[in-house]
């Protein structure tokens, strides 16, 4: 494959990745190939070269006969994901306190305190500042587990972190403003057992967090099912 090739086909990768993430292409819509070459502006090679990565990652579903799709959205999918990504996380975060160093702890400092700024100006009616709001806390999540040591670890942590996020952008106005929790309070709790190298509780602390953010997710989800279901 040539160079032009691959950067045509990481173009059309991250373009479909955003939109499938951002709900403009919604559950199970099919993947014409003809529009999707005129909407990403590439050939057919690149193409299916990036529909591979995203079906590999989960975002899309191949069959034959019938082609691509996005992937469907389902309560079942949810809890298996948020499960799986407590399990995997949790373990990632436990390596980094043991092997975590100086720079490290300053890439924890930093994304919490870039996290905290993008709070403080978030809108719940803006959806630019709510995605940017995303950025930031998968920012500080990535801190976390970032001296893992393994790079196996972390790419199926942002393969999980993937299929979440899909469930949390119709809701993140609800998740992250939400007025009975307190996003900072939780991640800096987070932070200083994690500063303090107090695995257990640091576990503890990111477990709980994402137990929460799961129960409001599976609640969002199953009232965007019963509002589908009645009309």
């Amino acid at each position: 494959m040539s160079k032009s090739t691959k950067s045509r086909g990481e173009q059309a990768y991250s373009l479909l990745r955003h939109e499938i993430i951002s709900g403009a292409f919604v559950p199970e819509q099919p993947l014409r190939l003809a529009q999707l070459q005129e909407r990403c502006g590439v050939g057919f090679s690149p193409l299916r070269e990036a529909l591979t990565r995203l079906a590999a990652e989960g975002l899309v579903t191949s069959e034959a006969m019938r082609g691509f799709r996005v992937a469907p959205l389902s309560l079942d999918d949810l809890r298996d994901t948020m499960e799986t990504r407590t399990f995997v996380e949790t373990e990632a975060l436990r390596r980094s306190i043991k092997r975590g160093d100086d720079d490290w702890e300053g890439r924890i400092v930093s994304s919490l305190h870039a996290l905290g700024r993008q709070n403080e100006r978030s809108n719940p009616n803006d959806p630019e500042s709510l995605a940017a709001l995303e950025d930031r806390h998968r920012d500080f999540h990535v801190a976390l587990i970032s001296a893992s040591g393994s790079r196996r670890l972390e790419q199926i942590i942002d393969n999980l972190y993937l299929g979440s996020v899909r469930y949390r952008m119709p809701s993140l106005s609800n998740l992250s403003l939400n007025p009975a929790r307190d996003l900072m309070i939780e991640h800096g709790a987070i932070s200083d057992a994690a500063l303090a190298r107090n695995a257990p509780l640091a576990v503890d602390l990111l477990t709980a967090h994402y137990s929460l953010t799961a129960e409001l997710l599976i609640q969002a989800h199953s009232d965007r099912l019963d509002r589908a279901a009645n009309g």
